[in-house]
């Protein structure tokens, strides 16, 4: 049984880089918050290409590893970040300022905590390093 799809999103990632894998299977893909969570780690450079595999039964994503990640966790409980809270929780998750990222939920959608616009606050996800 599965209670919470991101944290298992991120402890297979997790587990895949630890061993060696060039590649693991996510699932399951019908979520918008991991699909723009993938995006977002993709584009921060820590994973490859990936792709959404339909199969019937909830699809999965098939997720390219280079050997980029440390650590990834979801953040529970899910925290709430004020505008001026950012550095904090920089401090608290990430090994050092400005090496890794914090995912957050934001009413502008799912962003790193470095591209947040206009200086919102919103929820913690997840970090990676």
């Amino acid at each position: 049984m599965n209670f919470d799809n991101l944290s298992n999103v991120f402890s297979t990632i997790k587990n895949a880089e630890a061993v060696g894998k060039s590649e693991c299977i996510v699932k399951p893909a019908n979520s918008k918050v991991i699909t723009e969570i993938l995006k977002i780690i993709q584009k921060s450079g820590y994973i490859g290409e990936f792709e959404s595999i339909d199969d019937g039964k909830g699809g999965y994503f098939k997720v390219n590893l280079l050997g980029n990640i440390n650590d990834c966790r979801a953040i529970k409980p899910r925290h709430s970040v004020q505008k001026n809270d950012f550095v904090k929780f920089e401090k608290r998750y990430l090994p050092s300022m400005d090496f890794g990222i914090l995912i957050i939920s934001t009413s502008n959608g799912i962003q790193k905590h470095n591209d947040v616009k206009n200086k919102i606050g919103g929820v913690l996800l997840g970090y990676i390093y």
